[in-house]
């Protein structure tokens, strides 16, 4: 059985990834048209149209958004390592304490780079649009909900 120790170490694992990842989730699959049925030009254009972007804000929008996707794409896989890594070592029969604390110092930094990168990116995009259609990406912005936790998904909480 589980000591309640690694069960609340665990449970402070997963809060780190979930918090800091799964905002910047939602925001790269709005960004790349990522929702199921959805092809990621469909979910451009309607973004576009939404914020009733011009023609040359469009051509600016795909071209920041193109660089942003790589960069966070490469940070997801780094993370997706990491987290698999982690998660085999305290599922081991003898975790490492030093490898899990060296994996999840690991996400953490990708984390915080990913949230520079979409602090970077949204200022990008901030300055291609005017104040209306500032307000309402904004707006667009603050709606999303982050998915649930991992807790939540396990637990169905």
């Amino acid at each position: 059985m589980m000591k309640r120790h690694w069960l609340t170490t665990l449970l402070v694992f997963s809060l780190l990834l979930n918090v800091g990842v799964l905002g910047a989730v939602g925001y790269q699959a709005w960004q790349s048209g990522a929702w199921p049925g959805q092809r990621a030009d469909d979910k451009h254009d309607h973004l576009a149209k939404y914020l009733n972007l011009n023609a040359e804000q469009r051509q600016h929008w795909r071209e920041k958004e193109a660089k942003f996707l790589q960069e966070m794409e490469a940070d997801w896989e780094a993370v997706r390592i990491h987290r698999e890594r982690m998660i085999r070592q305290i599922f081991s029969q003898q975790p490492d304490l030093a490898a899990i604390e060296a994996d999840r110092a690991a996400i953490s930094s990708l984390q915080e780079k990913q949230q520079r990168h979409v602090i970077a990116q949204l200022m990008e995009e901030q300055r291609i649009l005017d104040a209306t259609q500032r307000e309402a990406l904004a707006g667009l912005l603050i709606q999303q909900k982050p998915a649930g936790s991992l807790e939540e998904r396990l637990h169905g909480h």
